[in-house]
Parts: C-alpha cells; sequence; structure tokens
C-alpha cells in the first residue's frame, strides 16, 4: 500500500485548535503578531498573514488593530491591560490614574497614564492613554511597584513620586506623607523636592 508522499507534512502541519490552544496555554489574552510568529514558528509573513485572516474570521482570534490580537472581544478585556500590551515594552500604570484611584486628586482624567520608555499618547477602542518617558536609571527602579493582572502597577507613593519628578509643582487634594516620599525619591534616585516637604 503506497503511502502519501505528503501526508508526513500535512500531519505534522497543526491544526488551527492546536495554535489557538498554544496561545491559551500561555495564560495571555493578547499578542502582537511577532509573539503570534514566535509561538507558531512562523517564518514566512505571507503564511503568518493568511492564518491571521482566516482565524479573524473564523473568530478564533479577533484583530484589535494591525498587528495586534486579541483571544476575546476588545470590550471583554481589562483597558489598563490593553494599554500595557499596546506599548509593547516595560511599562507600568502610574501618575493620574492611580493618583485619582488613591484620592489625592479629585478629577478623574480621561485617559490611562503610563510610564515608560516612550512619550506620546495613543487609543485603542474606546480608551485613551498616555505615556510619559522615564530615564532606563529610574523606569526600572522597581521600588513601589507592583504586578497586578498581567500587567504593573504604581503604589500610590510610588506615583507622586514620579508625578513630581515630572512636576514639582502638581497639586495634591490630599494630605502627603513627604517623609515617605522623600525615602522612596532617595531610593528611586529622583532629585529630592525640598519645597514640598513639611518641617
Amino acid at each position: 500500500m503506497s503511502k502519501n508522499p505528503n501526508s508526513s507534512a500535512q500531519e505534522q502541519k497543526p491544526s488551527a485548535a492546536k495554535r489557538i490552544a498554544l496561545l491559551a496555554a500561555k495564560n495571555e489574552r493578547i499578542f502582537h503578531t511577532k509573539d503570534l510568529a514566535n509561538l507558531w514558528l512562523i517564518t514566512n509573513k505571507n503564511t503568518l498573514y493568511t492564518l491571521l485572516k482566516r482565524y479573524t474570521r473564523l473568530g478564533l482570534l479577533h484583530r484589535i488593530y494591525k498587528g495586534f490580537y486579541s483571544l476575546v472581544p476588545l470590550q471583554e478585556i481589562d483597558p489598563v491591560l490593553i494599554g500595557s500590551k499596546a506599548l509593547h515594552q516595560y511599562c507600568y500604570l502610574s501618575t493620574e490614574t492611580i493618583l485619582y484611584r488613591e484620592g489625592y486628586i479629585s478629577q478623574k482624567v480621561g485617559f490611562y497614564s503610563f510610564i515608560s520608555h516612550k512619550s506620546g499618547k495613543f487609543n485603542v477602542g474606546d480608551s485613551f492613554y498616555k505615556s510619559r518617558q522615564l530615564l532606563d536609571q529610574y523606569l526600572f527602579q522597581t521600588d513601589g511597584i507592583i504586578d497586578v493582572d498581567g500587567y504593573k502597577i504604581a503604589t500610590a507613593p510610588r506615583a507622586i513620586a514620579d508625578m513630581l519628578y515630572f512636576n514639582s509643582r502638581f497639586h495634591f487634594d490630599k494630605t502627603v506623607n513627604w517623609n515617605e516620599i522623600k525615602s522612596l525619591q532617595q531610593k528611586i534616585g529622583y532629585p529630592f523636592t525640598p519645597h514640598r516637604y513639611k518641617s
């Protein structure tokens, strides 16, 4: 009985179900095109784009925008996670967003504020984002940064210290423990802001 010369190649070719299962096993829901190419071991761009188009049409993947895909619809994903993944580099949520959440500013801002290697504004769907650029010597100082649900956020003291670095005269609507902030500034390496400390 003759063998089909293409049978072994067909058997080795992963199915759509196997490829999606591989993504699900990563405990990630959002992927960039390069991530998918690496996970699926695909080097041919045309092959990758053909698969992405097919999987999107079948509802196996959801296209957020060009080069950015998710396993679930956009509205089912935490917008902070989306912003973090969209930046596609080391970043953390800080400044206005954290300060509002913790009561240090009373007026809600219309964007999620990140700190990363890059400066800029962008939106994904109905959510708006702002990223402030921070030097590596401060960015990778992890004092006051915690992991939450797949992304990093600043504690309130870290968000205050970050904001003072960018704007030393920023107004806070709630009493600040300045001794704690001064100590954190020293750990991070930020310049001190003595005019803000209470005697």
